[in-house]
C-alpha cells in the first residue's frame, strides 16, 4: 500500500495502490463503540504511548460514572480516555467530569498504579499534568475552541477505520495546563542565538526547544524532575536535565534506522537512561542541532 495520510474533514483521501491502479479505501466510523474502545486499549502503549490500567473503572456510587478507560502515560501523569462512535461534544465534558474525579481520588488512583505497575511507579505519579484523550469521529470548532479555553491537558483525536484492518488516529487539538516557559518580550529565544560561544548550553536549549514547537501545533512538552518531554500524543524527544556541558536528547527512533557516529549518536536501547526513545543524541554546538534536525523530525513524525 503506498504513502496516504487522513485529515476527516479536511479531505485528505487513503488509495491502496497495490496493483498500479488507484482504488480508494473509504473511511467509516466503528460498526459499535465497543470495537474502537478495545482496539485502542488493546494497543495503547503502540497508539498513545499510555499504560493500561483499567477499563470501565467505577467512581463509586456517590459520583456514578464509569471511566472508558485509565491509564498512565511514559512520563507518569494519569491519563482518562474517553470514547465515542460519533460525534458528540459530550465526551469532553464526560472526560472533564472524571477527570475532576481523578484528581479528587489520588490516594485511589496510585493504589491502582501500585497493583498493576508495582510500588516504583506508583511512587513516581506526576499528578501537575493529569492527561484527557478523547477518541471520537470528529469535532466541531466549537469543540475545538472551548478546550483551549480550559486549563486542562486534553488532546481530541479524531479516529477512522479503513478496510477491514486499518485504523487511522489523527490529533485534532492539543492543550496543555502547563504554560509553555518564554523570554521577557513573551517571544521564545530564537535558534540564531544558540552555540556555546553565545550562551552555550542554555542558550542551545532555548534553540532546541523552538525547533521542536515549531515542528507543528500538536507539540506539548511535560517537565520530569530528571528530563523534558517533547510530545504529540506519545514522547518523541526526552532532553535530559543532568548535562552542563552539552544538550543530551534521546529520540523515538529505532536504531536500525539511523546512521550511527560516534561522539553524535548512539543505540541506547540497551543501556538505561531516563525519559523514552532509543537514539540518543548529544550537541554542543549550533551546528550539531542542525545536524540532529532531520532525526528529531523523523521521531516527530513517528510519535
Amino acid at each position: 500500500m503506498g504513502e496516504a495520510g487522513y485529515r476527516g474533514s479536511c479531505g485528505v483521501r487513503l488509495f491502496d495502490v497495490t496493483g498500479g491502479s488507484a482504488v480508494e479505501i473509504a473511511a467509516r466510523p466503528a460498526e459499535v463503540e465497543r470495537d474502537l474502545h478495545d482496539m485502542v486499549e488493546a494497543n495503547m502503549e503502540t497508539m498513545l504511548g499510555v499504560r493500561h490500567l483499567a477499563r470501565e473503572y467505577s467512581t463509586g456510587p456517590v459520583h456514578g460514572g464509569r471511566i472508558d478507560s485509565l491509564g498512565l502515560d511514559e512520563n507518569g501523569s494519569p491519563v482518562v480516555v474517553e470514547y465515542k462512535r460519533g460525534r458528540d461534544a459530550g465526551v469532553i465534558t464526560q472526560g472533564l467530569y472524571y477527570l475532576a474525579w481523578l484528581t479528587d481520588h489520588r490516594a485511589e488512583f496510585q493504589q491502582l498504579v501500585r497493583d498493576r505497575l508495582g510500588a516504583d511507579a506508583a511512587s513516581q505519579v506526576l499528578w501537575s499534568s493529569p492527561r484527557l484523550i478523547c477518541i471520537a469521529e470528529d469535532f466541531t470548532r466549537y469543540d475545538v475552541h472551548a478546550v483551549r479555553e480550559i486549563r486542562r491537558t486534553i488532546d481530541l483525536v479524531r479516529y477512522s477505520f479503513f478496510g477491514t484492518g486499518l485504523l487511522a488516529l489523527e490529533p485534532v487539538a492539543k492543550v496543555t495546563a502547563v504554560p509553555t516557559p518564554a523570554r521577557s518580550d513573551g517571544r521564545r529565544p530564537l535558534a540564531g542565538t544558540a552555540g556555546s560561544g553565545q550562551g552555550g548550553v542554555a542558550h542551545l536549549r532555548s534553540a532546541l526547544d523552538e525547533l521542536v514547537r515549531g515542528f507543528g501545533e500538536d507539540v506539548s512538552s511535560v517537565d520530569r524532575k530528571q528530563y523534558r518531554a517533547y510530545r504529540r500524543l506519545r514522547n518523541f524527544a526526552c532532553v535530559s536535565h543532568a548535562h552542563q556541558q552539552e544538550v543530551v536528547a534521546t529520540l523515538r527512533l529505532a536504531p536500525k534506522d539511523v546512521d550511527l557516529v560516534a561522539g553524535f549518536t548512539r543505540d541506547v536501547s540497551q543501556i538505561g537512561h531516563h525519559g523514552t526513545g532509543d537514539v540518543e543524541v548529544r550537541l554542543r554546538t549550533e551546528a550539531d542541532l542542525r545536524r540532529a534536525e532531520p532525526l528529531l523530525r523523523m521521531s516527530y513524525d513517528a510519535a
